[in-house]
């Protein structure tokens, strides 16, 4: 009961409404004083004591455990935590039997058989075993990688080790719009070329990369097709093979899954071959050593089912929140500009940059809202969005830009404050700008001359 009653408000909406929901014994708890309760629920963030949590608005960084997923999960954790690697006694036979079964219901939703499906700690590690385990294991034939200048941090830096060993890697620029020009890809594709990786869905911007297309090019081309697609997984249809993925890197936490668990697709025919990145047990097949955990692998495969079922559902929702949101905010507030397509996109990544505003100072506004200003993996950087860099965003437009998630779980409610909140501040900083007052004056910022002192 303690257990629940931890969980619980994690789902349920404060107040009144939220204790109608709670159990008896929880119900029955003496009420706290209207002070008491209210201290409880304020939070102090960056100085400055705001009532009750932020609204979550970054479903690109991470996404709430469903409880569905996480009803699945438990049982592994209290009483079936058996190792599933234990070969003589129940508690690893019948961990062994939900792992498999998670690999299933991860592998029915790309399509792809469960034999080629392998679980990792997330989709850092998966891109680090495509990327590296590909080009080593082939290094006698295969010098050369193609990738984009868009990619994660992890596929980036794979690529830049792989350089110091030797390797040559071609850093694909992207047009305008975040998408990767076919006919560039094609040309950078080399005799020696042992991989071509490509995102599925940006996690900045939330582009769409055109997967199959890519795929039939590296089909043609002999080469194998990597793509991370830890945004795309139950946001998108995914089908390993009418798009010609070879290797594609999985995330559990951003399809309301736990955190600490991804998965590997590698292609069996024709098969695709990796060196191990990690020396150990050889769990799954020897690609990833480490013991499986099984309560993790169980919620990833809850949500992938979840997913697979509702993904229809989610995206026709999204779709209408995020319309909403941009709706509310340009009726309101001039000057703001959408990073990415609009027409290839996931509608849960709203990328948006507000000229004439500082976007650091944005965010320290909005601090009831928890959005971001760029990949969760980059923010310690004060540097520009290198996504939106490579866009040919300009410096100071990539320094204003805030990007919106939203998800399974976002109400209009939230979006609706989410527009308030951000109007009002942007209004508040522009009135202090006195670029903004200039512009609206009819002067070309770009034409003036500033001096240094």
């Amino acid at each position: 009961m303690a257990l629940s009653r931890r969980l619980l408000p994690l789902f349920l909406r404060r107040g009144a409404g939220a204790r109608a929901h709670l159990s008896t014994a929880a119900a029955a708890a003496p009420a706290a004083s209207a002070s008491e309760e209210e201290d409880e629920q304020s939070v102090i963030v960056k100085g400055v004591r705001i009532s009750g949590r932020p609204l979550y608005m970054d479903m690109q960084a991470t996404t709430p455990v469903d409880p569905r997923v996480l009803d699945a999960m438990l049982p592994f954790y209290l009483s079936r935590y058996g190792n599933p690697h234990s070969r003589t006694h129940l508690y690893g036979w019948e961990s062994d039997a939900a792992v498999e079964a998670a690999r299933a219901r991860v592998a029915a939703l790309v399509g792809a058989d469960p034999r080629e499906i392998f679980f990792t700690s997330g989709a850092t590690e998966c891109n680090n075993i495509a990327v590296k385990g590909v080009m080593r294991f082939y290094r006698d034939r295969r010098r050369h990688v193609v990738t984009t200048q868009t990619e994660h941090k992890c596929v980036l830096d794979s690529c830049r080790y792989l350089q110091q060993e030797g390797f040559e890697v071609t850093y694909l620029p992207v047009r305008g719009d975040g998408l990767v020009d076919l006919a560039q890809l094609e040309d950078a594709i080399r005799p020696d070329t042992g991989l071509v990786s490509v995102m599925a869905v940006n996690n900045e911007i939330g582009v769409v990369q055109p997967l199959e297309e890519i795929g039939r090019i590296c089909k043609e081309k002999g080469v194998p097709f990597h793509t991370d697609a830890a945004q795309a997984l139950g946001k998108i249809p995914i089908d390993v093979n009418r798009m010609g993925i070879g290797l594609m890197s999985l995330s559990g936490h951003k399809i309301y899954g736990p955190k600490g668990v991804g998965a590997l697709y590698l292609r069996r025919r024709p098969r695709i071959r990796v060196e191990p990145q990690m020396s150990g047990g050889g769990q799954e097949r020897g690609i990833r050593s480490g013991t499986v955990p099984t309560p993790l692998v169980v919620g990833f495969g809850a949500a992938c089912e979840i997913a697979a079922q509702e993904m229809d559902y989610d995206h026709r929702r999204v779709s209408a929140l995020q319309q909403r949101l941009l709706d509310g905010i340009r009726a309101q507030v001039d000057e703001v500009v959408i990073n990415g397509s609009m027409e290839h996109r996931y509608p849960g990544n709203l990328n948006l940059s507000f000229a004439y505003v500082e976007g650091e100072s944005l965010l320290m506004g909005l601090k009831e809202v928890a959005v971001s200003s760029g990949s969760a993996c980059t923010s310690a950087s004060l540097e520009p969005s290198y996504v939106l860099r490579a866009l040919g965003v300009e410096e100071d437009m990539a320094h204003t830009s805030i990007r919106f998630g939203m998800g399974r779980f976002t109400t209009e409610e939230e979006v609706d404050r989410a527009i308030e909140l951000t109007v009002h501040q942007v209004k508040k900083l522009r009135d202090m700008s006195p670029l903004y007052e200039m512009a609206k004056a009819g002067i070309d910022l770009k034409s003036i001359e500033w001096s240094q002192h």
